[in-house]
């Protein structure tokens, strides 16, 4: 019998659109399988929006609550098949209500928030025909908190020690767009260099045969510094003032970027590729029997 991970059942839950419970108990009934956990579901009938559900959903929107203090922040993403239905009204409202539950309840991820809201989920579900997923939260507590949304796709929320809420909101317009990695340089991992001088080192393989040992160091330092700059915060020219960076923007604000968290909609989700001419295809042999 196959182990009934949580991932499994977040598996299972995306491709039937059912409650996180059903599908436990359908994966335990079926050993784990989830091939015949979705086929015992269907034979169950319990597929009131496991049709619909079984499609990607890799749209959706970015929604976020700053507490009037700016010491409390809420970020969350739920996600829709189309960007059409992110801009109904019910989406809207189901994404608002979300939020608002899980600012004011304290969540810190979104597993209770999903458990919460599960009915309402479903209802939207099966009124919409599509499927729809809260998929991460993030819950941010500082001294003083910035947030910006880019229309409803893209969402920042910056924790900065000192410093005001306009300074952190401008900060925070700058994370939405150039979307840093970390906050500072020391923060990026040794294995990401240790693979962007790999990658330098393919790349210029001709440009530093031969060369004197020094020389082919400083030439994979100075890339590997410009590496650093380019995806750290601190580093990086802020977009209102490219003559500054973002870290000396912060000090002559007697601040410090502490933390940041950037939500951009249907990041890392695999999106299947609809082959259309073999669909027709497919249909057009369907009909034929």
């Amino acid at each position: 019998m196959t182990q009934i991970t949580a991932a499994l059942v977040k598996e299972l839950r995306e491709r039937t659109g059912q409650g996180m419970m059903d599908c436990k108990k359908a994966l335990e009934a079926a050993g784990g399988d989830i091939e015949k956990a979705i086929d015992d579901m269907r034979a169950a009938g319990s597929i009131k929006a496991a049709k619909k559900a079984g499609n990607i959903a890799a749209e959706g929107a970015i929604s976020v609550k700053v507490a009037d203090d700016n010491k409390t922040a809420v970020i969350i993403e739920v996600n829709s098949q189309t960007d059409f239905l992110a801009m109904q009204d019910d989406f809207k409202g189901f994404v608002a209500e979300s939020l608002d539950a899980a600012f004011t309840k304290g969540y810190t991820d979104a597993a209770p928030l999903i458990a919460e809201r599960e009915t309402a989920r479903e209802a939207l579900v099966v009124k919409t025909g599509e499927n729809v997923n809260i998929r991460r939260l993030t819950r941010v507590e500082g001294d003083v908190l910035g947030a910006y949304l880019h229309g409803n796709r893209i969402g920042a929320v910056v924790a900065l020690k000192g410093g005001n809420a306009e300074l952190a909101r401008d900060i925070a317009m700058h994370i939405a767009a150039s979307s840093p990695q970390v906050v500072s340089p020391e923060q990026v991992d040794e294995d990401v260099v240790a693979k962007e001088k790999e990658i330098f080192m393919q790349l210029n393989e001709d440009k530093i045969k031969g060369k004197p040992e020094n020389i082919v160091e400083n030439m994979v330092k100075g890339r590997i510094n410009k590496f650093l700059s380019e995806i750290s915060l601190v580093s990086q020219p802020f977009i209102k003032d490219p003559d500054v960076t973002v870290g000396k923007l912060a000090e002559k604000a007697g601040a410090e970027v502490l933390s940041f968290v950037r939500y951009e909609v249907g990041e890392g989700i695999e999106r299947a590729e609809e082959d259309f001419a073999a669909e027709v295809a497919a249909q057009v042999a369907a009909s034929k029997k």
